[in-house]
């Protein structure tokens, strides 16, 4: 997807072999299994989107040192830190296409190593050597685990509403993409308005992506998303396509979704596949998605127009075309 941009054609390589050569410093560890499972887990990949998030809000105020490369790292190991979590929680067996490492390597070992990133993290934190840096990202790791009981609290919550839902999903994951604007922002040197537009970009996006990966869940597949469809149902997580069915679905499909999610078995799947693709689940969800993106790229009217601003417009606009 970014490589369709003029920008990231020429420079995202680059930009993430920087961020790439302090990640793989940092992962290692004289404890030969942190290394072994930190370096299989960020192998994977990824899309790198957090990272990306604070190369650009730096560059785009025209600031480029390597100090903005280790803050992207930093950003990186704490999403891998959750992510390594999350799979614990979730029992998942797939993530980005590969097996997950708790799979691998059993849930204790995932689960120490998470927090190895996790106080990774913070070392990198500490070498930007701004106060504030820590204070955004002390409050943004906070947050996210308040997001992710609070998600856990939701397992199998047939009452949800739309606005605890996006609640949920602000704290637990466009938190971190905020943060990663927000860090680059602050690093850079940035004006109080131009942090602030930059920190606003970061949440809409993070609110974007979450909605799309909930519509990916049943359009999408293993290739697209890394982990097995029906993942979020088979975990009774109730998300939007699936509120969308509760409070304005047919009376059987608004049943059938809370006899699932109630259950939390894959086996409900194509029922429910069924309810989300012939309503219109999916495209309100994508409206939704669509509303975020708008009012990331309002956000971007706050900063200099140059062809890093351009890209993050760009990157906006695609990010609600992941799903085919």
């Amino acid at each position: 997807m970014l490589h369709t941009i003029p920008y990231f054609q020429q420079n995202l390589e680059h930009d993430l072999d920087r961020v790439n050569a302090v990640i793989s410093r940092a992962v290692q560890s004289d404890v030969a299994l942190i290394s072994q499972i930190g370096t299989y887990i960020i192998s994977a990949g990824g899309k790198r989107l957090r990272p990306i998030l604070t190369i650009l809000a730096g560059k785009s105020i025209g600031y480029d040192d390597e100090k903005l490369y280790s803050l992207a790292a930093m950003v990186e190991f704490i999403h891998t830190s959750t992510l390594l979590h999350d799979d614990v929680v979730d029992e998942s067996e797939l993530r980005r296409g590969r097996k997950t490492a708790n799979n691998l390597f059993g849930n204790a070992a995932a689960v120490l190593v998470g927090d190895f990133l996790y106080t990774r993290a913070f070392q990198l934190m500490v070498g930007s050597g701004s106060l504030k840096i820590l204070e955004v990202m002390a409050e943004a790791t906070n947050i996210i685990a308040e997001g992710e009981v609070m998600q856990l609290m939701n397992i199998g919550n047939v009452d949800i509403s739309e606005a605890q839902y996006l609640q949920v999903i602000q704290y637990k994951t466009a938190k971190l993409f905020e943060a990663a604007a927000q860090v680059g922002a602050i690093l850079a040197g940035a004006t109080a308005e131009q942090e602030q537009a930059l920190k606003n970009f970061g949440m809409y996006m993070g609110t974007a992506f979450q909605i799309i990966d909930d519509v990916l869940d049943y359009s999408g597949s293993v290739e697209q998303i890394g982990k097995n469809v029906g993942d979020d149902l088979a975990e009774g997580k109730p998300t939007l396509p699936l509120i969308y069915l509760m409070q304005q679905g047919s009376e059987q499909a608004a049943q059938d979704v809370r006899v699932a999610l109630q259950n939390a078995d894959r086996e409900y799947f194509e029922v429910i596949h069924r309810h989300v693709t012939e309503s219109n689940a999916l495209n309100y969800c994508m409206e939704q998605a669509q509303q975020a993106v708008d009012k990331a790229v309002e956000c971007l009217k706050m900063l200099p127009e140059n062809e890093v601003t351009h890209a993050m417009r760009e990157m906006a606009k695609l990010s609600v075309k992941r799903v085919s």
